[in-house]
């Protein structure tokens, strides 16, 4: 037995044990003594919206519901979830430092805030180890792990970003609604003023000038001098005959007066239709002016009206929403590390160091001789 382990020995050159037995040895001490167990929870979600273009697999199916993926959604719920301000959320209270800075966990994977200065960017690229998303662009899924020492912390910090991925969307939807709303509403705003304003002058107007519509009463100041002038015509009839008739009949007088008068009141309602200062066709064509303005203003109203009522439909349209597909797991056990495969990989690693320097050292002694 001894001249056996005499020979192993032998055939155990420095070589082999440096880059086999040592590395294999402290292989099996790391995973046997210092490595911590590491378990993992797994979401699954996918952004989806109505109006938007579907993508293969899960989007055909999506868009045969009514619904697509949600693109520009998507990457920003990835981009934040990986970002300092999720773990800034995360770390609240130093939630996340101490879940990942206990004493229990092994040094060499725990978060060591003593040795690295305790800053935020090193807890970041601490971060950005243990939080992983990977989204598929083929079926528009978004996987998001996330990797911790304990079950539960695993389970609560991906429901707790997944939640934050959820608050993304829902604010850029917000904003996005808001932004496409607010324009819409302040021309409406504006096209009320502009409409209130061509009213108000126009009011003020008719109310300075007494008149409602000058054309209008100027058509009816024409029909009263229409009939006037078909009075006087009879009266001055009347008057030609009496005088060949009767050229001393009392009557005369009265209807020489009854000429005037009729004169004068026809001169009086031309006036108000026209040569006058104050006549309706001095009024009419700012009036027609006013009105045209005031028209023009509710048209724009009722426009602008109905660009706020397609703006709201169009809001309602491109709202995206977080469908979760697989909740966040509790994990029962440890899905890493791999201490068997860890320590057969170091092995064979070695063996293959080992082999490859062995070769360049005997091609170098075969050189020497």
């Amino acid at each position: 037995m001894k001249k056996q382990w005499r020979e192993i020995n032998k055939k155990i050159t420095p070589l082999f044990f440096c880059t086999v037995v040592v590395p294999t040895f402290i292989s099996i001490l790391y995973f046997a003594v210092f490595s911590s167990n590491i378990y993992v929870s797994e979401s699954r979600f996918v952004v989806r919206s109505p109006d938007k273009p579907a993508a293969t697999g899960l989007g055909v199916l999506l868009k045969s519901t009514g619904f697509s993926n949600g693109g520009d959604e998507i990457y920003a719920a990835q981009d934040y979830v990986v970002s300092r301000d999720a773990l800034r959320s995360l770390n609240q209270r130093n939630a996340f430092e101490r879940a990942y800075g206990d004493r229990k966990i092994s040094i060499f994977d725990r978060f060591n805030s003593t040795g690295t200065g305790g800053t935020f960017e090193d807890l970041y690229r601490y971060y950005q180890k243990k939080v992983k998303v990977d989204h598929n662009a083929n079926s528009s899924i978004t996987t998001l792990t996330v990797r911790a020492f304990s079950p539960k912390d695993a389970f609560l910090f991906n429901e707790k970003l997944l939640g934050m991925a959820e608050a993304t969307v829902n604010r850029l939807n917000e904003r996005g609604r808001n932004d496409l709303i607010h324009f819409a509403q302040a021309e409406v705003d504006e096209a009320k003023d502009q409409s209130r304003e061509a009213a108000l002058a126009l009011s003020a107007f008719r109310n300075q000038q007494g008149v409602v519509d000058p054309e209008k009463q100027a058509t009816v100041q024409l029909q009263m001098v229409s009939k006037l002038q078909d009075e006087l015509i009879a009266t001055q009839t009347q008057l030609r005959e009496l005088r060949n008739i009767a050229p001393a009949n009392p009557q005369i007088e009265v209807l020489n007066v009854r000429v005037e008068e009729l004169s004068e009141q026809i001169e009086s309602q031309l006036g108000k239709v026209a040569g006058d200062q104050k006549s309706l066709s001095s009024t009419a064509a700012r009036y027609q002016r006013l009105a045209l303005e005031s028209q023009f203003a509710d048209k724009q109203l009722a426009a602008a009206m109905a660009s706020l009522e397609e703006a709201r439909n169009e809001a309602r349209r491109k709202q995206a929403y977080v469908e979760r597909i697989v909740e966040p797991n509790l994990p029962d056990d440890s899905a890493e590390p791999k201490r068997l495969r860890g320590v057969i990989a170091t092995f064979l690693m070695g063996l293959i160091l080992w082999g490859v320097l062995s070769l360049l050292l005997a091609g170098v002694k075969e050189h020497r001789d």
